[in-house]
């Protein structure tokens, strides 16, 4: 049964949930600001900065003429930000299904 009393606490909890939101200094997420905490966004823009570094060394490899290498790299490239793409997608499912939690009348 939905009380005067639990609806206070729901509001109370998204409330203080939308107050800690941090927008996402990360060039594959959306401009969004999202529910992540900060630990989550460092451990994004630590994969970003892996990723890049992985399409400088392909970028270096292909240079120095090591096609085989710099393909691999671009491949492990392409699967981490598909995974990044995936993860952040099962994120905002859940946020948005936390979301339909609260009663409408908030």
């Amino acid at each position: 049964m939905i009380t005067r009393s639990n609806l206070a606490e729901q509001l109370k909890e998204s409330q203080t949930r939308s107050k800690h939101d941090w927008a996402t200094v990360s060039f594959f997420a959306s401009a969004s600001s999202s529910n992540a905490s900060s630990r989550v966004d460092v451990v994004l823009v630590l994969w970003e900065l892996l990723m890049f570094a992985l399409l400088v060394f392909s970028g270096v490899a292909l240079y120095f003429r090591h096609m085989k290498l710099a393909f691999l790299l671009i491949c492990i490239t392409a699967f981490m930000l598909v995974c990044m793409k995936i993860t952040k997608q099962v994120r905002q499912n859940r946020k948005s299904k936390r979301r339909m939690l609260l009663p409408l009348s908030m």
